[in-house]
């Protein structure tokens, strides 16, 4: 069973990515504020790619009920997110910071379009912290009462 992020959230990273570099492109100080940006993303969005989101592509499967065996290694990631959870909100921290400064700068360049990007960046560290992380989270604690159930049922 492969597991990857859902395609929508595949695609909203790569796009943001992009804005990102174009605004880098943009120089000035508002391309300097968005390199310090990209500094901090990186990393964070592999993590999200690696252990966070993946967990997310089995809602559709987990919402038609169905609960296979192998399913157990989504509780590995679920798992991990639950643990560094406070480190990733702590990034979250330091990039919406870093996005503030961008916003600082693109407003002093007349940069709108670097001040629309920024803003929207910080929505979605937003989304993930309300709705993404807890529903991946939620996805290994449903799993986990479900495989416990089955491996009983069948003892």
């Amino acid at each position: 069973m492969e597991l990857k992020p859902p395609a929508s959230l595949r695609r909203e990273h790569e796009e943001l990515h992009a804005e990102l570099a174009e605004t880098i492109e943009a120089g000035g100080n508002t391309g300097n504020a968005a390199k310090k940006v990209a500094d901090i993303l990186h990393a964070h969005f592999l993590k999200e790619e690696e252990y966070a989101l993946p967990p997310l592509g089995m809602l559709p499967v987990l919402a038609e009920g169905t609960v296979l065996p192998e399913m157990q290694a989504v509780i590995e990631l679920t798992d991990r997110l639950k643990a560094d959870l406070g480190h990733m909100l702590k990034e979250h921290e330091e990039i919406v910071t870093a996005l503030k400064s961008l916003i600082r700068a693109a407003e002093g360049e007349g940069n709108e379009k670097a001040v629309i990007f920024a803003e929207k960046l910080m929505l979605h560290a937003q989304t993930e912290e309300d709705v993404l992380y807890p529903a991946s989270i939620l996805i290994g604690e449903y799993l986990k009462l479900k495989l416990s159930r089955r491996l009983i049922s069948q003892n």
